[in-house]
């Protein structure tokens, strides 16, 4: 009963599109709130509750940093450093110039399609490598078989996020106007075909499209109809007078 209390509050407390963040803390707040009725790790599918992972949920064997490996982070899949590497504002001061000075990479970074919870031993390992096949065989970490090859620069997502994966570079490249390579785009394109949208995708789709007014194009369009007729409610009561 408390735990549906709980959730009940947090959906009560999450913002409409009309309050869609607009700088990364913001949308690292909202997003713990969006994933509380399902908070599970995107690579490895670790439970977690607050910032605490729960490791051996999923098996996960820490590789080297024990202390990160136990606190969740918030990942973005497209990361900064691809995005801001492709704007001026990064040649003029780095990651805090972008974030203080252009409207475009602050969009991209708080936006909720690219932030997925992370185990934060793996955020730290992935960095901003691209994501690709690799021929390694998942034993870095226990039973998450999660592939990072540093040489390489290249992380390989489990089978099971690999289409969610794809589907939010695309989106990223889309709406931001993005640089993918060839490969690169070759690789999402295959997985966004390869393996299907999950139910999974469609929540998150869905929970995520509340929030920032719009879905993933290639997940599909969200519902606004379904979004909480409380959370409009409430979104209502703050903006009147």
């Amino acid at each position: 009963m408390s735990r549906l209390l709980a959730l009940f509050c947090l959906l009560l407390a999450l913002p409409t599109f009309a309050d869609a963040p607009k700088t990364f803390s913001a949308a690292k707040k909202i997003a713990w709130r969006l994933y509380a009725e399902r908070p599970n790790t995107f690579y490895c599918q670790c439970a977690y509750e607050a910032n605490r992972v729960d490791l051996g949920s999923c098996g996960y064997t820490v590789r080297k940093q024990g202390r990160r490996a136990a606190r969740l982070e918030w990942e973005h899949v497209v990361p900064a450093w691809v995005i801001g590497h492709q704007r001026q504002c990064w040649q003029n001061g780095g990651r805090k110039n972008c974030a203080r000075n252009d409207a475009t990479f602050k969009a991209a970074e708080a936006d909720l399609h690219n932030l997925v919870p992370s185990i934060g031993e793996v955020n730290g390992d992935r960095s901003n490598y691209a994501l690709g096949m690799l021929s390694d065989k998942p034993t870095q970490y226990g039973a998450c078989p999660m592939v990072i090859d540093f040489k390489a620069k290249t992380a390989m997502p489990p089978t099971h996020a690999r289409g969610a994966a794809a589907r939010i570079y695309l989106y990223m490249a889309e709406r931001y106007q993005l640089r993918l390579s060839k490969l690169d785009r070759r690789t999402y394109e295959a997985w966004s075909r390869q393996y299907p949208i999950s139910e999974w995708e469609r929540w998150r789709n869905q929970q995520v499209g509340c929030v920032m007014g719009h879905g993933n194009p290639y997940v599909g369009a969200f519902d606004p109809g379904r979004c909480s007729l409380l959370r409009r409610a409430g979104n209502l009561q703050r903006n009147s007078g």
